[in-house]
Parts: structure tokens; C-alpha cells; sequence
């Protein structure tokens, strides 16, 4: 109860706070970053290097009233055959400017629903990114899947065009709770999917799942994180609810008054947390969870384990290039994202242009505080001396940083010789502390963020 008092006091309860699977958050983004930008930076990636492809497919059949991505609903195949079309001209524009013998360390469909894509379709864009781009040896091919959206077909085009890793959607298999946030998914149908893609060769499997759900309670999550286990996911993905009906009209569907208080949500993700602990899964960072054979679990002892915009990641790879509407590029450089529109984003690709909307050219304290950022939400620690020697930053503006937030957070940081620690107690607090870091949203921007519990 004590603790729960100093989290308080500090603002868990109340505040609203980035994600940050990136530094600056998206909202910071601006239009100085076009396609100009993203050509020089492309052109610029090394030779023979290894990069990660990001594949973005924003239809959907069905508009989940809890979801805030950028979607649209579709009841035909014809523009999503359409927008495939425009995905394969991208992907011939891009291998214009990418130097020779680059590879791809992780390729990801994400959405929207990708598993809509047609299995001609699947097969056709799989082919153009492997004729230009092969997969580097241990390489990482996954795609989001939609139970609702995978038929045999579906899932034989995936696995043959060499998929790896596949990752399902479950949110909560509550029926209530399913008609509340507009996702009807069955346990039944979510397990014969699983099955098929093993029967098919693939043999990883990610979940997400979400608390802080209209209607939810211990009982309800407990008997749905059960059942998630039961499917026997190498890792998988506890994330809050973001609850934004001003920012995704479609949550104005869900009552307000049936969500639960930010006391309950931290009760409800503590009651995930241990039935995931107790079945073997190792916490990584603030929301996943995985195997200690999965690569997850083995970047995070490693230090080795990253933030990207689905979360947290066990791929090196210093170059993200996104393919699609509203995808983000990241580069040593800075960031860059398409146009979120789809009729925006496939004209300027028919004009044989990249449709680059905005983004961020990086300044040496981005680097920094980015970094800060970074591994305190991955490791909850970090260290001057492995600044010094990623950023090149001097020990005194570290220092500095360090002491500074500190004297924000009373006792719950620790500060040794030059070591920032956030101790297990304190580890709820985390994107509170990283954006204590954070130049651009230190005051807190309030509505555009989720809740930090």
C-alpha cells in the first residue's frame, strides 16, 4: 500500500505519457523531412549491410472500436489489390537508390490487417521483396495475423513465402469484453489458426493482449491470460489499453464509465504479470513477456534488446525503412514517414516519388536523451560511460541530465558512480521517468498520450 502512496505522489495514477518507441514521439515530427531527405539517407545506408523492412497494410474488414491505429475499413478486395499494387511500384523505387548487397536482418507486415491482402497478392509482394532484398541468414519474417482474416489459403501463401514468425492479435477472449471494444475473436478460432501455423512450419508465435479493458476484472484477465498460455506463445505483448476517444472516434463507442480506474489497470496487469512469470516467461522491459529461449529473452540479458515502433525488439539493424502509408523510416540520420493517407500516398508513388509527409533530422542531445530514453525503458538502467562512448557526449552534460531528474523522483531512482538505476519498485514509473528526459514533451502533452499505468 505504501508504495502504491509514493506512486501516487508522483503522478502514476494521473499522468498521461509517451510510449516512446521512438525519440521524439511522431507528434514532433515536422515537414522539413521530405523525399529528398529520404533519398539521401538511403542512398547513404552501407553497402552490404543489414536493414529491417517494415510493410504497412492499413485495410481493415472490420474497424475494432478499440484500436487508434491509422485503418480503414474496406467491405472489397478491390483497393486493398489496388494498394498492392502501389506496395510493389514502392518497393521498385526504393532498390533504385539502396546500395548493392544490402539484406534484411527482419521483414514485418503490420496493419490494419495484412492478412486481407489476397494469397496471389501475399505471394506476388513477398516475391518483389526477395528478388531485390534476401534475407540475411537468421533473418526474421513475421506478419500480423487476423484469426478472422486467415483461411488455409491465406496461410499457405504466407508460408511459403518463407514467413517465420507470425503474430496474433488477442486483446481478450472475454465475450463481454470482445463486444465492448468491437472484437469478436473466439479462443476456438484463435487455436485453430495457431495450430495451422504450426502445421505449417511456423513454429514462433507472438500474442498481444491487452488490460484496462471495459468490464475487465482479475478473474476475467486471468482466465484469458490462461488461455492465451494455452497456445503456447514464445513471447508476448501486455499492453495497456489506450483509452483516446478525442484522437480515434471510434472508442466513443466504448462507455467511458466501464473502463476501470488507473488503480485497477496496474492491479490487472500485476495479476497478468504473475501468471506469466509463474508459466516460465521472462518480463522484458515494461510490457513484454517471453521464453528464455526466445531471442527476446536473450537480446534483454545480452543488453542487447531495442525499442521500434511495434515495441521492443531483439534486431540490430541501424536502418528501418517503412514501406507503405503512414510507415516510419528510421536512419542514423533521423526519421521519416509517408503520407498517412492511402489516395496521397499512392499518388506520389505513381509519380515515381517517395510520399514522405514529414519527420526529424536528429541533433547530437537527440542522440543522447534518445538513447537515455531507450535504455532506461529496456533495462531500466544506463550509464554515463556507455553514453560517452555511443554518443560521444561529455560526462558533464550526462551528469548533469542524471542529477536533474534525480531531484524529481525523491527516492525511487538510484544514482551510482555514474549508473542511473530504476529499482523494481519504482519500475511502474518508468515512461514517467523517461519523460523526465525528454526536451520535447517534458511538461507533458496531456491528451495525446496514453495513460502511464
Amino acid at each position: 500500500m505504501q508504495i502504491n502512496v509514493q506512486l501516487s505522489r508522483l503522478g502514476l495514477f494521473d499522468a498521461r505519457v509517451p510510449r516512446y518507441t521512438s525519440y521524439p514521439t511522431a507528434p514532433h515530427f515536422s515537414a522539413a523531412v521530405g523525399a529528398d531527405d529520404l533519398t539521401g539517407w538511403i542512398r547513404a545506408v552501407r553497402p552490404g549491410s543489414q536493414i529491417s523492412l517494415y510493410l504497412h497494410v492499413p485495410f481493415c474488414r472490420r474497424l475494432c472500436w478499440f484500436c487508434a491505429c491509422r485503418t480503414q475499413g474496406t467491405s472489397s478486395e478491390d483497393p486493398v489489390i489496388a494498394y498492392a499494387e502501389t506496395l510493389r511500384r514502392e518497393i521498385d523505387h526504393l532498390v533504385r537508390y539502396l546500395p548493392e548487397g544490402v539484406t534484411l536482418s527482419r521483414l514485418h507486415w503490420g496493419g490494419g490487417t495484412p492478412t486481407l491482402l489476397p494469397p496471389d497478392q501475399i505471394r506476388s509482394i513477398a516475391g518483389s521483396i526477395a528478388r531485390v532484398l534476401p534475407m540475411a541468414p537468421g533473418g526474421e519474417f513475421s506478419v500480423e495475423i487476423d484469426p478472422n482474416e486467415a483461411d488455409p489459403a491465406r496461410l499457405d501463401a504466407l508460408a511459403g513465402a518463407g514467413m517465420n514468425r507470425a503474430s496474433i492479435g488477442v486483446q481478450d477472449f472475454d465475450p463481454e469484453i470482445q463486444t465492448a471494444i468491437g472484437r469478436d475473436q473466439s479462443y476456438e478460432l484463435t487455436l485453430r489458426i495457431a495450430e495451422g501455423l504450426r502445421a505449417r512450419g511456423i513454429t514462433s508465435l507472438n500474442c498481444d493482449i491487452l488490460y484496462g479493458l471495459p468490464h475487465q476484472t482479475r478473474e476475467r484477465i486471468s482466465d484469458s491470460v490462461q488461455k492465451l498460455l494455452s497456445l503456447s506463445p514464445d513471447r508476448v505483448a501486455l499492453y495497456g489499453y489506450a483509452h483516446v476517444p478525442w484522437m480515434s472516434r471510434r472508442q466513443q463507442l466504448i462507455p467511458s464509465d466501464s473502463l476501470p480506474t488507473p488503480e485497477e489497470r496496474l492491479a490487472l496487469f500485476e495479476t497478468a504479470r504473475q501468471l506469466f512469470a509463474a508459466d516460465g516467461y521472462d518480463q522484458i522491459g515494461i510490457d513484454h513477456f517471453a521464453l528464455p529461449t526466445d531471442g527476446l529473452a536473450r537480446a534483454a540479458k545480452a543488453g542487447q534488446l531495442r525499442r521500434n515502433f511495434q515495441g521492443y525488439t531483439d534486431d540490430q539493424a541501424e536502418v528501418l525503412i517503412g514501406i507503405g502509408a503512414s510507415s516510419i523510416s528510421r536512419f542514423p540520420q533521423g526519421y521519416a514517414q509517408n503520407a498517412p493517407a492511402t489516395a496521397s500516398h499512392t499518388k506520389a508513388i505513381r509519380a515515381g516519388r517517395f510520399s514522405v509527409a514529414k519527420g526529424h533530422v536528429f541533433t547530437a542531445e537527440d542522440r543522447l536523451r534518445g538513447r537515455i530514453i531507450e535504455a532506461l525503458m529496456c533495462d531500466f538502467r544506463v550509464s554515463r560511460e556507455a553514453l560517452v562512448q555511443e554518443t560521444g557526449a561529455a560526462p558533464g552534460q550526462i551528469d548533469s541530465l542524471f542529477a536533474g531528474v534525480v531531484a524529481q523522483f525523491e527516492d525511487m531512482l538510484l544514482l551510482q558512480e555514474g549508473v542511473l538505476t530504476i529499482p523494481e519498485r519504482a519500475r511502474p514509473l518508468t515512461r514517467i521517468i523517461a519523460r523526465a528526459f525528454d526536451s520535447y514533451d517534458s511538461a507533458g502533452a496531456g491528451a495525446r498520450h496514453s495513460a502511464a499505468v
